[in-house]
């Protein structure tokens, strides 16, 4: 495809990247767009539209949080199949040439969402005046493939107040995102390992590691989340755990297993366990639990962090803490590798987080997101007694697992027919043991505490009548 063509409405309240991103989603929803079918560059796409690229990119970056599309690096972005998301019906011609009215979303409970209307636009806008505005040509230089070492100063000292994770700027690695903080890791450890993720699991990593070449089994979890023991039966020696907050799960690991896990990583030479910080900035009870790397003594943790889902998906930055032993690898052989992220973005972020913005927009988000979490578990009381609402405790979603005998594919048919999409737990599973079990993921990030309700009151007529 080589362009989209749609009339824009400078003038409307709606956004530029919102009217994008409407017309790109409805066009997948419909199949006017179809399942693999390559979009435009998000540069050729503001070429056409005559609007800047950062309006093209929030809107691909909220599609790709949706999982309409996917980048794929250094291929584009491509259209994902979302035959399991509520597709609209075809149009019917009914009596007198009329046509009958389409369906369409009411509600999207994506567990994918950022609220991007809260997005810090004129404070960005005028940082990045401000840094365009220095007028030095070295800005539009290739920088240091590891990162600007102002940004990633600004990012150690974040993690060391913040996530209680020790450690120096030479240790972190600046990335377009952790689909290439995984390429670059592939490189740095090589070929000869096994990796084991939890199940179910963030499919997008699973299938990166898989797609690699390298060797993938999972491990069953309980109610603390991986377990160690079983850990050890299976011949994996890294492990990719999420303990501030599993997706999809909603664990939040104890201190307890993330010693036993440490334990098992230190066991043997050559063994890592990769922490992906997922939602940690979002916590609602009891005080935050340091990263699993803040008590990596032995140098065994892999850490990935990222601002797409506390700023903005178009952002695209994430960062990498190597232990010391692998940073001495990175610095031998990758190098050469160009740096994906310009320098100009990374001054801009490294302002933002230096003055403070970055924490004041964090602490407006967390009570914005924490005022909706209190509504929607207020909102699901009637539920008490017919499922078991968990995840709570963290993140932007809610788990809801039934067990009235109803599907978790009756639950989401339920819910579509009234116009609210859920989203079922099956599709993060990898192994398929979890396909007896009714439960749905319940996003809110993206709904205001009136959708909420509104939602609410519609699944319970829909799933308890």
């Amino acid at each position: 495809m080589n362009e989209l063509t749609m009339n824009l409405e400078p003038h409307s309240a709606v956004p530029l990247y919102e009217q994008i991103y409407q017309y790109i989603k409805n066009d997948i929803q419909k199949g006017r767009i179809s399942a693999g079918e390559k979009l435009p560059s998000t540069r050729s796409l503001a070429g056409y539209l005559e609007v800047s690229r950062s309006t093209v990119e929030l809107a691909y970056e909220q599609l790709v949080s949706e999982g309409y599309i996917e980048s794929v690096p250094y291929k584009g972005t491509f259209v994902l199949d979302v035959k399991e998301l509520y597709r609209l019906k075809p149009k019917k011609t009914v009596a007198g040439g009329q046509q009958e009215k389409k369906k369409d979303i009411l509600y999207d409970f994506s567990p994918h969402g950022v609220d991007l209307k809260r997005f810090p636009y004129q404070v960005w806008r005028k940082l990045s005046k401000d840094v365009l505005g220095e007028d030095k040509s070295e800005l539009f230089r290739m920088g240091d493939p590891q990162g600007e070492y102002g940004l990633r100063r600004v990012v150690a000292s974040y993690l060391y107040q913040a996530r209680g994770v020790n450690c120096t700027p030479e240790q972190i690695i600046i990335g377009a995102g952790n689909d290439y903080m995984l390429l670059l890791l592939h490189t740095i450890l090589g070929h000869n390992h096994k990796v084991a993720f939890e199940n179910p699991t963030y499919r997008q990593a699973y299938r990166m590691f898989e797609r690699l070449g390298y060797p993938v089994c999972t491990v069953d979890m309980d109610k603390y989340g991986m377990e160690a023991s079983i850990l050890r039966e299976t011949d994996a020696d890294i492990a990719y755990v999420m303990p501030s907050h599993q997706y999809p799960l909603g664990i939040v690991m104890p201190i307890r297993r993330r010693m036993e896990l440490l334990a098992w990583a230190d066991e043997k030479e050559g063994r890592y366990l990769i922490e992906d910080d997922y939602d940690s900035e979002f916590r609602y009870k009891g005080k935050p639990i340091p990263a699993l790397k803040g008590y990596d003594a032995s140098e065994k943790v892999i850490y990935l962090g990222t601002f797409s889902k506390s700023i903005a998906p178009a952002i695209r930055m994430s960062y990498m803490v190597l232990p010391e032993s692998l940073m001495k690898v990175y610095q031998a052989a990758c190098r050469f590798i160009n740096p994906t992220v310009s320098r100009v973005d990374q001054m801009i972020l490294q302002k933002f987080i230096e003055d403070g913005h970055y924490e004041r927009h964090l602490n407006r988000m967390r009570a914005l997101y924490k005022g909706r979490h209190d509504t929607f578990l207020n909102c699901l009381k009637p539920f008490a007694g017919k499922c078991r609402i968990s995840g709570e405790h963290a993140g932007v979603h809610l788990l809801l697992t039934f067990e009235n005998g109803r599907s978790e594919e009756e639950l989401i048919r339920l819910a579509r027919e009234e116009k609210v999409a859920v989203y079922g737990l099956s599709s993060y599973d990898t192994q398929g043991t979890r396909k007896n079990q009714a439960s749905v993921l319940l996003g809110y990030a993206n709904m205001e505490e009136d959708q909420i309700k509104e939602a609410v009151e519609i699944l319970k007529k829909a799933w308890l009548s």
